[in-house]
């Protein structure tokens, strides 16, 4: 696609700034037409993971329209503001990570404490790991409320808190997530496929 039919081309870069700074919401979807690209591939670059880059990139247009207000076109380009916003959710993103891999290498270590114990079973160890590996599957909102109500033993309500999303939301991707997990559950039990 050219620059002639790239949509929002006809706009020049001050009135787009001048209109997303006034809170156009059809601003916004020009924005992300625009440098939706540039932003997905500094994330897929950084995290190496497509689904993982597509969620990051949507949280940085959503970070950007929230924080527009503390966007100074005196200080920097958009899409020079949009590269250091990318930067900050790639290392959320990668933080996240990091934890979810302590967490699971925390729960073998505590799986292996007990296995003096007669009544662990050998298979809670298994259902742990493939159970951390669904979950890594998962978008990143979704996994972050389950982990938010999994291991943190957090509500809905005082994960809406954490967050800063609204009730209906985190309760869809609650809702969403355990979907997901139990339908690729499913497919990966050969006991339950068969029945």
């Amino acid at each position: 696609m050219t620059t002639a039919q790239r949509p929002g081309a006809d706009i020049d870069d001050s009135a787009l700034v001048d209109a997303f700074l006034r809170g156009d919401e059809a601003c916004l979807a020009t924005v992300y037409q625009r440098w939706g690209s540039l932003v997905h591939t500094l994330a897929r670059r950084a995290l190496g993971d497509a689904r993982e880059a597509e969620d990051v990139t949507q949280l940085v247009f959503l970070a950007a329209w929230r924080g527009r207000a503390g966007y100074n076109p005196d200080r920097g380009t958009l899409p020079g503001w949009l590269t250091g916003i990318t930067r900050r959710k790639v290392a959320d993103a990668l933080a996240a990570r990091t934890r979810r891999t302590e967490l699971v290498a925390a729960a073998g270590a505590e799986l292996m404490l007990r296995a003096t114990d007669e009544a662990v079973r050998p298979e809670a160890a298994i259902d742990h790991v493939l159970l951390a590996d669904e979950m890594s599957q998962l978008p990143a909102p979704q996994r972050r409320v389950l982990n938010l109500a999994f291991y943190d033993d957090l509500t809905q309500t005082q994960i809406a808190e954490l967050t800063g999303w609204p009730l209906g939301t985190v309760k869809s991707h609650a809702r969403r997530g355990l979907r997901r997990l139990a339908s690729r559950l499913r497919e990966d039990d050969p006991v339950a496929c068969a029945a």
